[in-house]
C-alpha cells in the first residue's frame, strides 16, 4: 500500500464502507479508510489527545441546530433560503475554555449537510468534512458533534459542504477565557456577509455559472480570458462592468453579490447597536462571507484590536481594518456620543455593509455614508504582534511544504501546486514536528488561507492565526506544532475556491 492517500482514493473508500452516520462514533472513521501509516480520524491517537484535553468536572454545554429552509428578512426584502433560524446568523453558541460542546444538529434540508467549527483545534472526527472525518449528515438524519473547546476565542460554525456557506447556514461560537479580566462595558458580536441566496440565484446557480461560462456568472463575476489568471479582466454585473480589484488585496473576488450584510440587515434597514457615551465596547467581529473582503470602520471613533482569530495581539489602534473570509477579529472602542455609522465596505467591489451605532440622539446614517476612517490607517490582522503570552516559541522546522496557489477564470480552476483537491496527495506531518507551510501565491487573486485544527504563527510577525491573507505573487509562511493529530484540510476560504480546487489534506503520519 503506498505511504500516502489521495482525497480521491479516500472517498472512494468512504463511499464503499458501511459507517454509523448520525452518531458522534469515533469507531467508524477507524478501520478500513485509510492508509494504516496515518493516522485515522476516529483512531486511538487522535482519542488519547482528546482525553488529555478533558479537565475533571469540565462543565457540558450542549445545543441543538436545525439547519432547513427558513425565509429571512434582509430589512423589507424577504428571501427564500436555508438557515438555522429564521434570522441570520445562526444561534450564538456560547462556552468556557475547557467546557466540553455536545450539538446536535437536525438536518431539516432536502439534501446532506455537516458542520465545521472553525478555528477550534478540536478532536479530528469532530471537525465537519464530509468524506475526510465523517459521512455527511443525510436529509432528515441527526448527527451528534462533541470536543472539548480547549482556546478561549471569536470562533464560527458552518457547512463543510459544497458552496452551503453562501447561504444563511452560519453563526458564532465564543468560548470565554475565565481568567479575562474583561476591561470593557459591553460586547457586540458583528458578522459580516456578502448575500445573493434568493434574488434570482442560489449560491449552486453561481458555481455552475463561473464553471459551464469559464469564469463568468451570468450576474457576477468575469474576471478572465481562457487560460489566463484572475485579474485578467474586470468583474461584469446585469448593470455593466465592476472591476473587481483593491489596491491592497489585488483581484479580489469573483461574484458580484447585490447585497452586503452586517447582522443579515442590509444597509437600507440596519441592525442598531446601543450603547452610552464613554463605555468602552468589545467588538467581536467575524467575516462569514463566501467571496467578500470587508473594510471596516466606525465613523468617528478609532478601533483597538486586541485579538485576532481568537488569539490576543499587542494592541493595536487603526482607523479601519481589513478581514478576509473566515478572519476574526476583536477590537475595543471607546464610545462617543451620537449616532455613528458602522460600515463594512466590501473590498475591491462596489457596496458594503452597514450597522448603526446609537448612544444618543440624531439622524441614523445613509446606506452610502462613506466614514473617513476607511481611508486613514488601515490594518491587515496578517501584520499584527502577537501578545506574550501566546508567542511560538522559536525552533527549526522539522518538515515544510510549499504550496503554489494558482487558478483561472476559464476554465474555473484553482489550484494547489498545479493541480485540484481530487488529484492531490496529502501533506504528511509526525507528531510533535514544527511544521511550517509556506503559501505561494502565483496568481493575481488574493486567498485566505485556513488551517483545520490547529493555530499557527504567521512567521514574518509571529502573530496567531488560523485564517491569513496571501495576496497575489507573494508568499505567506507560517508554522505551528503538529499537536493535534489526524487528518486536516487546509484551503482558500473563497468557498468558490475550495469547491473547484484549492484544497489539501494535511495528514498526520503514525
Amino acid at each position: 500500500m503506498s505511504p500516502t492517500l489521495t482525497r480521491r482514493r479516500l472517498l472512494a473508500g468512504i463511499a464503499g464502507t458501511v459507517g454509523i452516520a448520525g452518531t458522534a462514533g469515533a469507531a467508524a472513521w477507524a478501520g478500513g479508510l485509510f492508509d494504516p501509516r496515518l493516522v485515522a480520524p476516529g483512531g486511538d491517537l487522535v482519542a488519547r489527545t482528546e482525553a488529555a484535553r478533558r479537565r475533571a468536572g469540565a462543565r457540558t454545554v450542549s445545543a441543538r441546530l436545525n439547519p432547513r429552509p427558513v425565509t429571512l428578512d434582509l430589512g423589507g426584502r424577504q428571501v427564500q433560503t436555508w438557515g438555522y433560524q429564521d434570522s441570520a446568523p445562526g444561534p450564538l453558541l456560547r462556552a468556557r475554555a475547557g467546557d466540553v460542546l455536545r450539538v446536535e444538529v437536525a438536518n431539516g434540508l432536502a439534501t446532506e449537510t455537516s458542520v465545521h467549527w472553525h478555528g477550534v483545534a478540536l478532536r479530528n472526527d469532530m471537525d465537519g468534512v464530509p468524506g475526510v472525518t465523517q459521512r455527511s449528515i443525510a436529509a432528515g438524519g441527526t448527527h451528534t458533534y462533541e470536543f472539548t473547546a480547549p482556546d478561549p476565542g471569536t470562533y464560527f460554525y458552518h457547512p463543510h459542504s459544497g458552496v452551503q456557506l453562501d447561504r444563511a447556514l452560519y453563526g458564532v461560537l465564543v468560548v470565554d477565557d475565565p481568567h479575562e479580566a474583561g476591561r470593557y462595558d459591553q460586547e457586540w458580536i458583528v458578522v459580516l456577509d456578502d448575500w445573493v441566496d434568493g434574488t434570482g440565484r442560489t449560491p449552486d446557480d453561481v458555481l455552475a455559472s463561473l464553471q459551464s461560462m469559464g469564469g463568468h456568472d451570468d450576474m457576477a463575476g468575469m474576471n478572465g480570458m481562457a487560460g489566463m489568471e484572475h485579474g485578467g479582466m474586470s468583474g461584469m454585473s446585469m448593470g455593466g462592468m465592476e472591476s473587481m480589484t483593491s489596491p491592497l488585496l489585488g483581484g479580489a473576488g469573483d461574484v458580484v453579490y447585490p447585497h452586503y450584510l452586517i447582522n443579515g440587515r442590509a444597509p437600507d434597514a440596519p441592525v442598531t447597536l446601543t450603547g452610552r457615551p464613554r463605555q468602552r465596547v468589545r467588538i467581536r467581529l467575524v467575516n462569514a462571507a463566501s467571496d467578500t473582503a470587508f473594510r471596516i470602520a466606525l465613523g468617528g471613533h478609532r478601533l483597538t484590536v486586541t485579538h485576532t482569530d481568537g488569539f490576543p495581539v499587542t494592541p493595536t489602534t487603526c482607523d479601519a481594518l481589513v478581514l478576509g473570509m473566515g478572519e476574526r477579529a476583536d477590537v475595543t472602542v471607546d464610545l462617543g456620543d451620537g449616532v455613528f455609522p458602522l460600515v463594512a465596505v466590501a473590498e475591491g467591489k462596489s457596496g458594503q455593509g452597514v450597522a448603526v451605532v446609537r448612544t444618543g440622539a440624531g439622524s441614523p446614517p445613509a446606506a452610502t455614508v462613506h466614514p473617513a476612517e476607511l481611508d486613514l490607517r488601515v490594518l491587515l490582522t496578517g501584520g499584527l504582534s502577537p501578545a506574550d503570552a501566546v508567542k511560538l516559541e522559536r525552533r527549526k522546522a522539522d518538515r515544510v511544504h510549499r504550496l503554489e496557489l494558482g487558478g483561472s477564470m476559464m476554465p474555473y480552476r484553482w489550484t494547489i501546486n498545479g493541480t485540484t483537491t481530487d488529484k492531490l496527495d496529502p501533506l504528511l506531518v509526525g507528531q510533535g514536528e514544527r511544521v511550517r507551510l509556506e503559501f505561494v501565491n502565483q496568481s493575481t487573486m488574493f486567498h485566505p488561507m485556513h488551517v483545520h485544527g490547529h493555530t499557527f504563527a504567521v512567521t514574518d510577525t509571529g502573530v496567531r492565526k488560523d485564517t491569513v491573507i496571501v495576496v497575489p505573487k507573494q508568499t505567506v509562511a507560517v508554522e505551528f506544532d503538529a499537536t493535534n493529530p489526524g487528518q486536516w484540510m487546509t484551503h482558500c476560504h473563497n468557498i468558490y475556491h475550495a469547491e473547484t480546487g484549492m484544497m489539501i489534506n494535511l495528514a498526520y503520519q503514525e
